[in-house]
């Protein structure tokens, strides 16, 4: 077996990230050639991905990134099997990778877009592949989404202290000058966060599943079965309209002002701007 130098060993570890015994054993068979020893690494990744591609991973990080110009805005999830890894080093470097990905991928969603996305002619599915050869754990890209701006508004996002849910909601107003308020933008970012911590199934009723519609309609009127007919329909409605006002977006309380619905507090901040404004999309991302 060949010997091989520590400052080999070191210059391999600097190039790949790698433990030194890794990058040691990896230039030992390769022969001392250091492109040969990073395709062993690699291969080692591949390998590793692929015995344990059945493992659920049900944990990571949600993460963001914007534009400067603040028109396009991207989201995404890097999961992983345990808390562990989702907090080391090598893990967090790749989140914070694919947020960059995230937002020069040419494709608004999917996930095998932003992995086949290439930065410097370097995929993210090669850093996957050297994450997973670095933690020893099934890792994949969860979620991805990004807005792009057609006409006036902003985007809010939110990504809350644990790193774990997120936010990004479109907010289309009638110029510039009312989307570059303030006022507004605060708005859009409580929004966001509101919409993390609340869990809104659509933005409004028409936006709900139908099946979803019918399937509560016959719960509520399951449950006032023993009723006249009359007074089942009237409950099925009273409890229908609860039913829209906790799960569609612009009918729920605000989570920093429950006496006023989203769309209310919208509304004030757009009135308050100069114009309108309403919400044309929303996307919330949470890991596990």
């Amino acid at each position: 077996m060949a010997e091989i130098a520590a400052s080999m060993v070191a210059k391999l570890r600097g190039m790949t990230g790698q433990g030194m015994m890794d990058c040691k054993r990896a230039l030992q068979e390769a022969g001392g050639d250091i492109d040969q020893a990073i395709q062993i690494l690699r291969k080692k990744g591949l390998a590793t991905l692929a015995k344990r591609a059945e493992r659920e991973t049900t944990e990571g990080l949600v993460v963001g990134s914007s534009s400067e110009d603040g028109k396009t805005s991207a989201m995404a999830t890097l999961c992983c099997e345990t808390d562990f890894v989702a907090k080391s080093d090598d893990f967090v470097a790749a989140a914070r990778a694919l947020a960059d990905y995230a937002l020069v991928c040419p494709a608004d969603e999917g996930v095998e877009n932003i992995i086949q996305t290439s930065v410097d002619g370097k995929k993210f599915s090669d850093i996957l592949t050297e994450t997973v050869s670095k933690t020893g754990e099934k890792t994949q890209v969860g979620e991805y989404a990004k807005y792009r701006l057609d006409g006036p508004g902003l985007i809010g996002t939110y990504i809350h202290f644990n790193g774990k849910v997120g936010t990004m909601v479109q907010i289309d107003t009638g110029d510039e000058e009312v989307a570059a308020a303030d006022v507004l933008k605060q708005a859009a970012s409580d929004i966001a966060m509101h919409i993390t911590a609340a869990k809104p199934l659509a933005l409004d009723k028409d936006s709900i599943d139908p099946e979803t519609v019918e399937r509560e309609k016959a719960i509520f009127a399951e449950q006032a079965k023993n009723k006249p007919a009359n007074i089942i329909e009237k409950i099925v409605e009273g409890k229908m309209k609860k039913f829209f006002a906790e799960n569609c977006l612009l009918e729920q309380p605000f989570v920093k002002d429950d006496s006023k619905s989203v769309a209310q507090v919208l509304d004030e901040a757009a009135k308050q701007a100069g114009g309108q404004a309403k919400i044309a999309r929303y996307a919330r991302f949470e890991v596990g």
